[in-house]
């Protein structure tokens, strides 16, 4: 394609093309700290609905190794956004190295918090909020389980908050654009610290699995080994796909490691009901 650009983000190389050079730019400028391999696992291409549709009104269709049929390209403006919605896809639809769980991950040391929830549930805002009193952030979209190990390895992408999460986000910040209309309304991406860049090779070990609720009353209710297998296996996206190795990491996962369900109603509720929940381990 006529733009291009290759970045590597943990154990995961993506070479990215597009029709156009804006996106590939804004791309540049937020992983300007990452990376810059030879070669890629998965490709995705921003490619126009149609020549025409490349300069008139122009509307970005998002392709590469791995795509979903049918799906609704999305106007040049997003196109940080579907950059990053295509790299999220080669990944779920194609990695197989280690479980994949959607899932926030943060570090004290060498060991680590999940942080799972459904899309709304405030795991990016946490991850963000944690990253800043101290903590390692190892990834806001996927937790990269190793089969064999169980440790989580870093995917540290920036980190994509949404409408009131906007708020959080520290003056001092690399970010993306403010991406407006978009499916999920208005969209930032933050990129992680240097520090969380720098320790992408090093791996920790889950050691608590939180599964958090934003908007609702402090609460904190601990999991049954049955809910919380039936919750991983929601979460994960290729656990059918590894066979016998995912089910063993899920099976680990769920016995080796402590796990609550957090109601909170705002940020610095959650931050300090995790940071609590980690004081007692």
């Amino acid at each position: 394609m006529r733009h291009q650009i290759f970045l590597r983000v943990g154990p995961v190389g993506f070479r990215i093309g597009s029709d156009w050079h804006a996106p590939i730019a804004a791309l540049d400028a937020l992983y300007r700290d990452y990376p810059r391999p030879d070669f890629a696992d998965y490709t995705v291409r921003l490619e126009a609905t149609s020549p025409l549709r490349r300069w008139l009104r122009p509307s970005v269709r998002t392709l590469g190794d791995y795509n979903l049929p049918d799906s609704a390209p999305l106007p040049l403006a997003q196109g940080l956004l579907a950059a990053e919605m295509g790299m999220n896809l080669q990944v779920a639809l194609g990695h197989r190295r280690h479980l994949l769980l959607h899932a926030a991950v943060v570090a004290r040391g060498d060991r680590a918090v999940l942080l799972s929830g459904v899309s709304g549930a405030g795991k990016s805002t946490l991850a963000l909020m944690l990253s800043q009193r101290g903590w390692r952030f190892l990834g806001d979209e996927f937790a990269l389980i190793d089969p064999v190990s169980g440790w989580a390895h870093p995917f540290p992408r920036p980190i994509s908050l949404k409408n009131e999460s906007l708020g959080v986000i520290p003056s001092d910040s690399l970010t993306g654009p403010r991406q407006s209309g978009t499916p999920k309304g208005e969209v930032r991406h933050v990129a992680p610290d240097s520090a969380a860049i720098a320790a992408m090779d090093v791996p920790a070990r889950p050691a608590l699995l939180i599964f958090p609720r934003f908007g609702q009353p402090l609460a904190l209710h601990g999991m049954a080994p049955t809910e919380t297998f039936v919750r991983l296996t929601q979460a994960s996206t290729n656990y059918v796909a590894l066979g016998e190795a995912g089910f063993r990491a899920l099976t680990r996962l769920r016995s080796e490691v402590p796990a609550v369900a957090l109601d909170y109603p705002d940020g610095e509720s959650g931050v300090a009901a995790v940071e609590s929940i980690w004081s007692r381990l």
